[in-house]
């Protein structure tokens, strides 16, 4: 009669690590997807309120701007003059070219 030998399919230390790891890295996976979405969700939060604070300050720059040809005006000068007693005279503007 012939023996039947008996295998026992024992695990190396090494390949018992191995599965450890790839078990861990399964489950951590759909946790960092979750976070780096969140992560990303939140930046692009960020980037939209810095976009309403950039166009509201560009709003206000266009409505000083504006502000600042109208009393630039030549009109509007000369109403301050003539408020303060000062008369416009041409002979007394020189002009300076470059």
């Amino acid at each position: 009669m012939m023996k039947k030998k008996n295998k026992n399919n024992k695990l190396l230390r090494g390949e018992k690590l191995i599965y450890i790891f790839i078990f861990i890295l399964i489950l951590s996976m759909p946790i960092c997807t979750v976070f780096t979405k969140a992560l990303l969700s939140e930046s692009n939060i960020e980037v939209e309120q810095v976009k309403s604070k950039i166009e509201k300050q560009s709003n206000v720059n266009e409505s000083l701007s504006m502000q600042i040809d109208e009393l630039a005006s030549l009109d509007k000068i000369q109403e301050v003059a003539s408020e303060k007693g000062l008369s416009y005279n041409n002979e007394n503007i020189k002009v300076i070219n470059e």
